[in-house]
């Protein structure tokens, strides 16, 4: 099935010419009346096909001295160009300018577009990358196929990077149309070490409509070739009929980095607010009213909060609260006892659907939040999350409520 085909629906009574083709196995169907019907491509039939590659002719017969039948042949070796153009040099009309008769363009493509399709709530940028196993039931052995998943209102253009150490080398570019998937490429697990660090760039827009302007994205993350071992890391989508491996680059405007360790920006994190958290500590005590509930438990220095009937613990993830000393320990070893912290935290309350809980990680350079911030997305779907209050906390503290 191709667009020009003229199909009749299963369902019901009529039918139409396909127009273009829609995710999700939808055709999109021109009734005789103008409308674009969208079908399932499995619920309509071909009655009859166009096809633009070739023009078929039909050639008198003629019949020979011997009496059999023979075709007659293009007897003065005119191209069919030619011959649609023929008369139309010998029209000589004066008629007003209003009135003039269409000369055939013969240069001019004729190759039909689909016409660019927007849904409602698509206006929010949502793009991935998903990586398809070629053959699921043989998963030992499969290959994989990488795709750019365009789910939204918006035109991609987009570049997809890979890094050997610091060099990096582009691997592929384009656009995507709004709402659209396309095959990348595919790799087998052989590659996997030399493609593990990715970098997407891309910018958005519409064409030929004003649009929302939105922000130039650039974000960096590793693969974890880990997960090309396990089906598990496959699961059900909406966006293919068979599992897949996704990695968000932006939802809903927000892009989404996941975690690459840097061990200066840690370093950094850790001393750069000292001053912050001094006044935070003020406003803590300032507010003894509330009902302070101060004390140590493994480590955590952690406040209770009761006010307007609202039981809020804070959690201070900052390494000198929750270590007597960092010596002997690198950045990363820090980081991931922080995050051991948190995780510990979450789970001791996991079964008090509404409770609030303020995690304190400081400004800095956002790693430890980055890291938080992808527990979340993975780890703990089901819990929604914002920035803390300002003027309570300041800026570096997210607050977490228990669904």
């Amino acid at each position: 099935m191709k667009i020009g085909d003229k199909v009749r629906f299963l369902s019901e009574t009529g039918g139409g010419k396909v127009i273009g083709f829609q995710k999700n196995n939808i055709v999109l169907v021109e009734d005789e009346d103008g409308f674009q019907i969208p079908f399932p491509k499995n619920e309509v039939v071909v009655i009859s096909s166009e096809d633009y590659s070739s023009t078929k002719f039909t050639m008198p017969t003629i019949k020979s001295k011997n009496g059999e039948s023979e075709i007659g042949l293009n007897q003065d070796n005119r191209s069919i160009k030619s011959k649609m153009k023929e008369g139309q040099e010998d029209l000589s009309f004066s008629f007003d300018d209003e009135f003039r008769f269409d000369k055939i363009d013969d240069e001019k493509d004729i190759a039909f577009k689909t016409p660019t399709e927007e849904r409602q709530g698509g206006d929010l940028l949502n793009t991935y990358l998903a990586f398809v196993p070629t053959n699921i039931k043989q998963f030992t052995s499969s290959t994989f196929e990488v795709y750019f998943v365009n789910d939204c209102n918006y035109y991609i253009q987009y570049s997809y990077l890979v890094a050997e150490g610091n060099i990096w080398t582009l691997r592929y570019q384009g656009e995507v149309a709004s709402n659209t998937i396309i095959l990348l490429g595919e790799f087998g697990r052989d590659v996997l070490n030399d493609l593990s660090q990715i970098a997407i760039q891309l910018f958005a827009y519409k064409r030929d409509k004003s649009f929302v302007l939105k922000p130039s994205i650039d974000v960096k993350f590793r693969l974890d070739p880990v997960k090309f071992y396990k089906l598990h890391s496959f699961s059900d989508n909406d966006f293919f009929d068979t599992q897949a491996l996704l990695y968000p680059i932006v939802e809903h405007d927000i892009p989404i980095k996941p975690l690459i360790v840097d061990s200066k920006k840690i370093e950094n994190e850790m001393y750069s607010s000292v001053n912050q958290r001094q006044s935070m500590n003020t406003n803590h005590r300032s507010s003894q009213n509330l009902g302070h509930d101060l004390q140590k438990k493994e480590g955590v220095f952690m406040h209770h909060k009761h006010y307007n009937n609202e039981d809020i613990s804070v959690i201070d993830l900052h390494a000198e609260s929750l270590l007597d000393s960092i010596s002997g320990m690198s950045s990363l070893d820090i980081l991931n006892y922080q995050l051991k912290i948190f995780r510990e935290t979450i789970d001791r309350f996991k079964g008090k659907k509404g409770k609030k809980i303020i995690f304190i990680h400081g400004k800095g350079e956002g790693v430890l939040r980055n890291a938080i911030v992808k527990e979340l997305h993975y780890r703990y779907k089901r819990y929604s999350y914002q920035d803390a209050s300002f003027q309570e906390y300041g800026y570096g503290a997210t607050q977490v409520t228990i669904k």
